[in-house]
């Protein structure tokens, strides 16, 4: 069954006022991971995810375009944070491209062995969260919080991969590989204190993806 998957970051000595430099060094990192540099959507949320953002913009970065000046990260950030909150969640989003079979509203557990793979754009969410906002929820969610979607792009049992053939495992295991390169990249170079990817059930995910590398490599 498919499940929410997070990547929650904690830093240490913590100051709300560090909180747009932190977003931008995450955003960085998935920039390189990804090969996007263009933030996609911003919102500013208030009190908690029940309200409506205080905050919104939608940004086009093809032809249609006159500027993409404002949408690079360093911008974007600095436009959604310019009155800072502590009651307040600010959330970027941004795009990397992940294997899936044609028609991506297929689940991999169900494609067949011809199903032809394409790369897909898929929407990630970055958070930073303030110290009061939703009741302190970055004691549990982290100072900032990457929020990936559906888990199906890297999960499979070891049935489900036996029904795939050798190419659509390597597709799968590029996303995964995709995945843990920004997770470590985030480790290396962001200067936080501990990080937790977790899905929404619980599952012990991480552990999970380690043991599927170690089969197929």
């Amino acid at each position: 069954m498919a499940d929410q998957l997070y990547l929650s970051l904690w830093f240490p000595n913590f100051r709300f006022e560090a909180l747009p430099a932190a977003l931008v060094s995450v955003l960085r990192q998935f920039a390189l991971v990804s090969g996007e540099k263009r933030v996609t959507a911003a919102s500013v949320y208030p009190i908690s995810f029940t309200e409506s953002p205080v905050y919104q913009r939608i940004y086009v970065n093809d032809d249609r375009a006159q500027s993409t000046e404002d949408s690079i990260i360093e911008n974007a950030v600095a436009e959604a944070t310019e009155q800072l909150h502590d009651d307040m969640a600010y959330e970027f989003e941004m795009k990397w491209n992940l294997w899936m079979p044609e028609g991506n509203d297929t689940p991999i557990s169900e494609a067949a062995l011809d199903t032809l793979w394409r790369p897909h754009p898929s929407t990630v969410k970055i958070l930073g969260f303030g110290p009061h906002f939703d009741q302190a929820t970055y004691e549990q969610n982290g100072h900032i919080r990457v929020d990936f979607g559906l888990d199906t792009p890297w999960v499979m049992d070891e049935e489900q991969e036996e029904v795939l053939d050798e190419e659509a495992q390597k597709h799968v295991q590029q996303n995964v590989e995709m995945l843990l390169a920004f997770t470590l990249s985030v480790e290396k170079n962001c200067g936080i204190s501990s990080r937790l990817l977790w899905t929404e059930s619980g599952e012990p995910l991480a552990e999970k993806l380690i043991a599927r590398l170690q089969r197929l490599n």
